[in-house]
């Protein structure tokens, strides 16, 4: 064995195509959801006979496997049909009535929506869509602000069905009565991937996204351990990338333990910085989310007023909403006898958007 075999040339890489680890990427199948691929499926049927078909409330933990299983169904529709149209959103950032209705003008292709009120523009949308069968694909549902649209989709809409995709169940209670009696969706639990199956998938990614036995035993298997651990497939393709980053730093032609290591220790060190960089009151308000979790976020905003916290109720909401958005807190929006409220919990394992 020579000096520099194990040494990385110019133009060579450990990498095949490291887009197989991004979230958003859509494998030629999604192993262990096959059943929940049919249920949603079933609900959608109906739509390529020009009947109205089900609606699907689709809930389980992050990183699950629930994005990528809807849309490959959805992709499949698009491969074999122009009468049924589905059109995915994610209300993250689409979070209004007003941002998902440009977002679906946008998917059909209508741009003449400047200087239009909601209220113009789902009219655009009922005149355009009512032409097909349409699924709307609703992904993280439970970030929206005001659910309106939905409303307006089952009354007015003749030839549709509805997936909604969050991680909260709970989400549905929650809902405007006149919504929710319409909606009656299926509902349907996407459990958590077990050991077994967290293997299997991140060894068929890492088929797609490396060169062929580049990876050592150990330093893989420390990688699915790790991803088990913290019950969120996103934490492995994270790990197996960074892996191969280090590796290629290293100019090394084999990922090794050793690479593992680095990564797992960029990744505590990222949600460690995280939090130090948070401003003052932010850092304040989330230590007192790790010390009283699953406090109704009023009592939450109480427990701060006693402790000497300054902001107004409204101020505080924002924070907390921020604090969930960037992954370091879970909210959950649920209905008791009171009303409408939010539960604020830690986040039990730190998964941050790497």
């Amino acid at each position: 064995m020579g000096v520099w075999d194990d040494v990385l040339r110019e133009n060579e890489s450990v990498f095949r195509d490291p887009v197989a680890l991004s979230y958003d990427y859509l494998p030629k199948l999604v192993p262990f959801r096959e059943n929940e691929q049919k249920r949603v499926a079933a609900c959608i049927k109906p739509l390529f006979s020009r009947q109205g078909g089900r609606n699907i409330l689709v809930y389980g933990l992050p990183g699950v496997g629930k994005t990528v299983a809807i849309r490959h169904v959805l992709n499949e529709i698009e491969e074999h049909t122009e009468d049924v149209i589905p059109l995915y959103i994610n209300c993250w950032k689409k979070n209004t009535s007003y941002k998902i209705l440009l977002e679906i003008c946008d998917l059909i292709g209508y741009k003449f929506t400047h200087n239009k009120t909601t209220t113009d523009l789902f009219a655009v949308v009922k005149e355009k869509v009512n032409k097909y069968s349409v699924v709307f694909c609703f992904d993280e549902v439970d970030k929206l602000e005001d659910s309106d649209f939905l409303y307006f989709i089952l009354e007015d809409i003749y030839r549709t069905s509805l997936v909604l995709i969050t991680n909260y169940k709970n989400w549905l209670a929650a809902l405007d009565e006149r919504i929710k009696s319409r909606l009656t969706p299926e509902l349907l639990e996407f459990r958590p991937y077990n050991d077994n199956e967290i293997s299997e998938i991140l060894k068929q990614r890492l088929q797609y996204a490396f060169v062929s036995s580049v990876w050592q035993d150990d330093a893989l298997s420390h990688v699915i351990q790790q991803t088990a651990h913290y019950e969120d497939v996103r934490a492995g393709l994270y790990l197996l990338k960074e892996s191969g980053i280090c590796a290629e730093e290293a100019s090394s032609k084999k990922i090794t333990m050793e690479h593992v290591q680095k990564a797992v220790g960029k990744m505590q060190e990222f949600t460690i910085k995280q939090t130090q960089e948070l401003e003052g009151d932010v850092k304040f308000i989330l230590s007192l989310v790790n010390e009283h979790s699953g406090k109704k976020i009023g009592e939450l905003y109480d427990v701060y007023k006693e402790k000497g916290g300054l902001r107004a109720y409204k101020s505080f909401q924002r924070k907390i909403n921020a604090l969930a958005e960037a992954s370091f807190i879970d909210v959950e929006k649920v209905t008791g006898s009171g009303g409408n409220t939010t539960i604020v919990r830690q986040k039990d394992k730190k998964l941050t958007e790497f």
